[in-house]
């Protein structure tokens, strides 16, 4: 008995260590790096193309002025940060954010600014600096409806030679008529110019969800837009709509997840592609349980495979997802652990398998953290999230290595 009590321990103790060593490895997986931001940090974007790597974010000065920066990765390390703009007069939120994209040297930013006192009274407002020009060129118009209402929660990317896509969601008609009603949430998108010239101003879905966030990227038939979606039943689930050879297709559902929510859940999707190989990830609660799904197109989103749950009942969302080849792909999200939220990131392809999901940072649950984000540059997957403590929030950065996930 005694020598079967001794077998027992030792292998407890391997199994112990091995354990242990796992967790240590997990923790070398992730390296930080200096974002260069300082304090009263918050909202980072990231961008990578073949040319460059971006990286802004918003810093708050005595509580009133707000100061757009960016800066560039180089050799895995931030460069001196720049100033855009800064301005008394902004919307300043956790889910609808800042953000700059490039396209052949030609940089885009955008922020929101006040139309008037009311809380969700906002504009968006276009700063471009075209490569050959050394001073941003700011507070370009992206809408002229001049309703006092909301504008925000912008995608923009990279589109043809030298300008940009952009997609965003459009308040106006919600504004109060006559007769005391309010239309719905709109969803439009928009060309623009390396100048800040606005071109193509469509109307893409008449009603959809009011704040969660958009995505879309450029497949090889053209622009493609995923959204949440709002029914007159107040389903709200994750749709797409498609530009094909200049036409824009009817919103269509990717998947009927029936998530019955009378309020805007403010957990948008993203997305990714390939070509015409995307990967779309999404949090939903529908019956009360909240998950984290991920699904594969190969067509360019004209169909969809079924979705794999990437996380269950402890998942927040805040998503984010890279397609690293076809049905290939790697996800991170927010979820609550006991100690409190934590930011993961995880490898999965199309047929369900996963590798194990890496720890990258533990977070605040609170609204304060905003939506982490992630970008893959080389080989390398990097990270930017909000850090929240007493003092106050900064912008932390990191990357892991591809081939450890």
């Amino acid at each position: 008995m005694k020598r079967d009590t001794y077998y027992v321990l030792v292998i407890f103790f391997i199994i112990f260590l091995s354990c242990s060593e796992k967790v240590k490895n997990k923790i070398k997986k992730v390296h930080y790096i200096n974002s260069l931001a300082e304090e009263n940090s918050s909202l980072p974007y990231l961008f990578s193309s073949k040319e460059k790597t971006l990286m802004s974010w918003v810093e708050m000065r005595k509580d009133t002025i707000a100061i757009l920066y960016y800066a560039e990765l180089k050799n895995g390390e931030w460069q001196t940060p720049k100033e855009i703009i800064r301005g008394n007069d902004w919307f300043v939120n956790w889910a609808d954010f800042p953000m700059i994209t490039e396209n052949k040297g030609h940089l885009m930013s955008h922020v929101l600014k006040k139309s008037s006192p009311d809380t969700y009274s906002y504009n968006i407002k276009l700063n471009v600096l075209p490569k050959d020009s050394t001073d941003w060129i700011t507070d370009l118009p992206l809408h002229t409806d001049g309703t006092t209402t909301e504008h925000g929660f912008v995608t923009a990317l990279p589109y043809k030679e030298n300008s940009f896509f952009i997609t965003w969601l459009d308040g106006r008609n919600t504004q109060e008529k006559v007769d005391s009603s309010r239309g719905a949430m709109t969803l439009r998108a928009a060309e623009v110019s390396a100048y800040g010239e606005v071109h193509n101003d469509t109307v893409l879905d008449s009603r959809t969800c009011d704040c969660c966030q958009t995505t879309a990227v450029i497949t090889s038939n053209g622009p493609v837009v995923i959204y949440r979606d709002r029914s007159e039943e107040e389903i709200r689930d994750v749709s797409i709509v498609r530009n094909v050879a200049g036409k824009w297709t009817a919103p269509k559902t990717i998947y009927p997840d029936n998530w019955l929510i009378k309020g805007c859940p403010v957990n948008g999707p993203k997305a990714a592609n390939l070509g015409n190989n995307l990967a779309v990830a999404w949090f939903t609660a529908a019956k009360d349980q909240p998950k984290v799904n991920l699904v594969f197109s190969n067509d360019g989103g004209i169909s969809f495979d079924n979705p794999i749950q990437i996380d269950d009942a402890t998942a927040i969302g805040r998503v984010d997802v890279l397609l690293l080849e076809k049905g290939i792909a790697i996800v991170s999200w927010m979820q609550m652990e006991d100690k409190g939220a934590v930011l993961k990131a995880v490898k999965a392809d199309s047929s369900g398998n996963m590798g194990e999901p890496i720890l990258i940072a533990r977070l605040e649950s609170s609204r304060s953290t905003g939506f982490p984000q992630m970008e893959l540059v080389g080989d390398n997957v990097y990270f930017a999230w909000t850090h929240v403590s007493e003092v106050g929030s900064s912008v932390k950065t990191a990357h892991v290595s591809k081939d450890l996930f």
